[in-house]
């Protein structure tokens, strides 16, 4: 039964995503019922169900394929960001960093394939990615914008010849609110605290919001501001572990599994296999701040002329300290057990050792920040005889660089030098890693020896100038309703840097009793793990450090100077950027579409006709380190030397013609259908385009090592696109739709792969480093460690000893090193995706309870091959699954409630030489509220309320590369709105 209110529901809804209606808001606007208050007898309704009746409306008025959430759902979701709500939508997911939504993935197309908006215009986008490399994502991390104060979110599923290009998957366009879309004074502020469930206990942060929209001047201007802050804190756990390139099961070489170890049911000559090179645990805690503000003006001197300047700022800073504990093998000594082939994986993997084995501990630091501004101008004329014109014109940016004085991503090991033997059992959940010490090696803090670091610093700029005319045209004619057409000039100017500082001193600095024992925190490990099988083993390592990263640096620059060559000056370890990269794209897009209506059987056909021209120049430049010398610095691993850097430009071009078609009618009442057929593209990322040759580091003393390079002339992905669909709306905010769609897309980058030497490097340890070594070892005690091989070294044969590293330097009558030289270019690969969608939307009767249910499938004609070695070409399309929510919903009178589940099915990941799978994961979430009294509601949410956990793994389900136990989030607070 509805209740009475002096409040409409809010008019401003944006499309039909039945999930996403389901929601409860933190700030919304209540539009003024001047009229309804005039009249007493008007019954309304508000909230849920009057979101779905308007979202079931818009649905069936479409054209094209359209879902989108209101703010009113966003607002009222209890999802930490934007990702987390798009995840509602039918055939979208979402993926996840630091426990929060980032990226978004729509009906199979991973991030780089979704293009995001800002009022209809080209967002930035940067991240600096897992910190290691050169930044090179074009991807849009949701995970800077908080939901408040967004009017709503439209996801454009088919193509459509008036929008921005580059979303293959779709074009996500984040809508602002608007002051005179409202006319009146309004507002609301809201306050929540949220608590994260962690291992380190629960941690409460506070959330704070605010939005006023006011107009003035008879209506004639108005101004809206809004603001929000935000702070988390949290605490992740997760096993990790690198894995080996697959092996062949007839091989028998360092790394492979020999035929002399201690072997259960050893693969078999032509299965498949991988080893790992290392294991661990980590342990990050997390603090999060983001800020985010809008303002927007607008003035409408005249019914026919309106005036907007608005401005978006976000801010997100991010710090993350992870402490680890692991183990890496030497591929000596070991034993292990095996599934049957033909893609093998390990029960366990075991190695035994002579003194002075590594138990490797590391205290690492991400403290990285996010700004987004946008600055956009909007005139709006309504012309006579059915002409409007629109001209847009914005100045955005998005920048991320590090906070912390170190660069962006550090880390600095230590180790207890005195396993003996170490297991990893990977038949549970949570992989287990067991080690055995030697007498007077026992894990403890006053046992711990600095050792190795790396200081890594990155940057990215991505600067968007956009212009865009639109214009409008009705016709009074029955066939051609209106005409659309316009032109839209972007530049897009992107600045990628990166530098790094690493100290090869993997084989220890200083002494234990010269290191503090107050630096290393012991802490129990299995509590901190727990949630996962495996996580209670009792044969599983016992603790962990918790490390004083900037107290263990200052203690290594000022005893050994590892900072000493930045260039930045002592007790910063701040890198120099050695790579410094530069593109910029200019594009010129002018469109037309026409729409056209006409009666046909029980209802009026549609049919919109649009064509979109692009070109395309592009402009790459990249200042590169070069390289002079290699240095081998640890048994395992051959470091590359740089002295100064070279500039190379490139240059590339195209241009595309982008048809789109869209038809909709009605054979019976209340059933209605639709056909659309569109080009689509996605420019590849900024990586693929970008000049210099980057060599991969460390080279491995067996030989050879990789090198890439981009190609600015690179063609972006195309995609032809078939959407059908069928709808039926049996009663008001009800119905039931399924959906077909089907894309082919073409033009996909392949690596051409040369193989030769670079810059003259040569490998000590198949030269002369190599015959030192043997009469190091010959000399030295057998128990002797690489780190005092290299001491006998220096101490005897010193002209070969590198000053900087240490390690034995490469002589120019050692081998060179062969590089396998990865340069993408677009070659003859097409794939296909194809799947279905299915979405019922049922409100039961006047109960107040409601139900929606969606499910994608999706399927591709490309998959990965587990049981072919690298050596294969292989080629599959990363990221398709199948996906589903359910919601179960209550809203009557002054309370509202829903429970959530959101499932995704296990995807393939990435590949290089070996592929990477993300298991299937599903979580529920559920929220209330309840107004008491008119304009104050109190509210209730949780996130991932069964504590859900994650996992991924390679070629075989026991070949786990990460496995994360899951925790819950939950906040309550109050809103009031006015």
């Amino acid at each position: 039964m509805a209740r009475r209110s002096q409040r409409t529901p809010i008019r401003f809804m944006l499309g039909a995503s039945a999930i996403a209606m389901a929601t409860m808001p933190q700030i919304a606007f209540a539009q003024d019922a001047d009229d309804a208050a005039e009249d007493d007898n008007v019954i309304l309704v508000t909230g849920i169900r009057a979101s779905l009746e308007a979202a079931a409306d818009i649905k069936r008025e479409a054209q094209g394929v359209v879902d989108a959430i209101s703010a009113e759902d966003i607002g009222k979701f209890p999802d930490t960001n934007l990702a987390e709500s798009l995840q509602r939508i039918t055939g979208v997911s979402i993926d996840r960093s630091n426990g929060e939504g980032s990226n978004v993935t729509v009906r199979g197309f991973g991030p780089e394939f979704n293009l995001v908006l800002l009022n209809g215009r080209q967002m930035p986008a940067s991240g600096l990615g897992n910190g290691t490399e050169a930044p090179v994502s074009r991807s849009f991390d949701f995970a800077n914008l908080a939901s408040e104060g967004i009017a709503g979110v439209e996801v454009y599923k088919s193509g459509r010849a008036s929008l921005p290009t580059g979303g293959i998957g779709s074009v996500i366009n984040i809508k602002t609110p608007r002051p005179l879309d409202r006319p009146g004074a309004r507002g609301s502020v809201g306050a929540k605290a949220v608590m994260d469930h962690t291992f380190e206990g629960t941690k409460i942060t506070p959330e704070i919001s605010g939005i006023y929209s006011t107009t003035f001047a008879d209506d004639t201007m108005g101004v809206m501001v809004s603001g929000s802050y935000q702070r988390r804190k949290a605490s992740l756990a997760q096993f990790n572990a690198g894995w080996r390139e697959g092996y062949l099961g007839d091989e028998n070489n360092w790394g492979s599994l020999g035929y002399g170890d201690n072997v259960e049911n050893r693969p078999d000559a032509t299965d498949i296999y991988q080893v790992t090179q290392n294991a661990g645990y980590d342990f990050t805690d997390i603090d999060r701040e983001r800020f985010n503000g809008q303002a927007v003006f607008q003035i409408r001197p005249t019914d026919n002329l309106t005036g907007t300047l608005d401005y978006t700022f976000s801010q997100n800073t991010i710090e993350a300290r992870t402490n680890s504990i692991g183990v890496w093998f030497n591929h000596e000594n070991t034993s292990s057990s095996w599934t049957d082939g033909p893609a093998a994986g390990p029960n366990f993997y075991s190695e035994t050792f002579g003194p002075n084995k590594d138990l490797a501990i590391t205290g690492a630091v991400a403290a990285n920040r996010s700004i987004n501004h946008s600055l956009g101008g909007n005139l709006e004329w309504e012309g006579p005889g059915g002409l409007s014109l629109v001209l847009d014109a914005h100045h955005s940016t998005a920048t991320s660089k590090p906070t912390s004085p170190y660069g962006s991503n550090i880390a600095v090991g230590a180790a207890i030098y005195g396993v003996e033997a170490q297991t990893v059992d990977f038949t549970t959940d949570m992989p287990v890693i067991s080690v055995d010490m030697f007498p007077g090696s026992e894990i403890d803090a006053s046992n711990i020896r600095p050792a190795g670091n790396a200081f890594r610093n990155a940057y990215m700029r991505d600067r968007i100038n956009e212009v865009a005319l639109k214009g409008h045209y009705d016709f009074d004619a029955s066939f051609i309703e209106s005409l659309d057409f316009g032109a839209t000039y972007t530049d897009n100017k992107v600045r990628s840097a990166y530098g790094f500082i690493q100290n090869e001193t993997w084989s220890g600095t200083l002494p234990a009793d010269e290191t503090p024992d107050d630096l290393f925190d012991m802490t129990d490990l299995s509590d901190d793990l727990a949630g996962m099988e495996g996580s209670d083993d009792p044969a599983i390592i016992p603790n962990y450090f918790k490390v004083d990263t900037v107290g263990l640096i200052n203690l290594l620059d000022d005893e050994l100077g590892i900072c000493a060559n930045t260039g930045a000056g002592a007790g910063t370890c701040l890198a120099d950027y050695t790579i410094d990269r530069r593109i910029r794209e200019k594009t010129f897009a002018p469109y037309i579409q026409s729409l056209h209506t006409f009666d046909l059987l029980a209802d009026k056909a549609h049919l919109r006709l649009g064509l979109r021209y692009e070109k395309t120049k592009i402009n790459s430049s990249a200042l590169v380190p070069v390289a002079v010398s290699t240095a081998w610095t640890g048994a395992n691993e051959i470091a590359i030397n740089y002295s100064g850097g070279t500039t190379e430009t490139r240059k590339g071009s195209y241009d595309n013609w982008l048809p789109a078609i869209d038809f909709d009618m009605s054979p019976i009442q209340d059933v209605k259908l639709r056909a659309s057929y569109s080009h689509t593209i996605t420019r590849p990322n900024y990586g693929q385009l970008q000049g210099g040759i980057a060599l991969a580091a460390p080279i491995r003393p067996d030989g050879g090592s990789t090198a890439s390079v981009g190609n600015p002339g690179l063609l972006p992905y195309k995609s032809k696109n078939i959407d059908l669909s069928a709808e039926w709306y049996y009663a008001p905010a009800s119905y039931a739709s399924v959906g077909y769609f089907r894309k082919k897309v073409s033009d996909f980058p392949v690596t051409l792969i040369s193989e030769g030497p670079q810059y003259g490097l040569t490998n000590p340890a198949q030269g002369l480093g190599g015959e030192l070594i043997d009469e190091a070892i010959a000399n030295l005690p057998a128990d002797s460690t690489f780190g005092d091989q290299l001491a006998y070294i220096a101490a005897n044969y010193p002209e070969v000893i590198d000053p900087v590293t240490g390690g034995i330097l490469g002589q120019p009558d050692d081998p060179l090193v062969n590089f396998r030289l990865s340069t993408p270019f677009n070659g003859d690969r097409t794939a296909t995706i194809d799947g279905w969608e299915f979405a019922v939307q049922h409100n039961l009767w006047d109960t107040g309870f409601g139900v929606i249910l969606n499910y994608t499938i999706v399927d591709s004609d490309t998959y990965y091959d587990n049981t072919l070695r690298y050596t294969a070409t292989q080629f599959a399309i990363t990221g398709v699954s199948d996906s589903a929510n359910a919601v179960l919903f209550y809203d009557k009178g002054p309370l509202q409630a829903r429970v959530a589940y959101n499932w995704r099915d296990g995807f393939l990941a990435n590949y290089g030489s070996d592929p990477f799978y993300v298991e299937s994961y599903g979580q529920w979430d559920a929220s209330a509220s309840y107004e008491f009294m008119e304009g104050l509601t109190a509210f209730v949410e949780g996130i991932n309320i069964t504590n859900a956990d994650r996992r991924g793994h390679m070629r075989n389900d026991q070949t786990t590369y990460f496995a994360a136990p899951g925790y819950a989030r939950y906040a309550t607070g109050v809103r009031y709105t006015f």
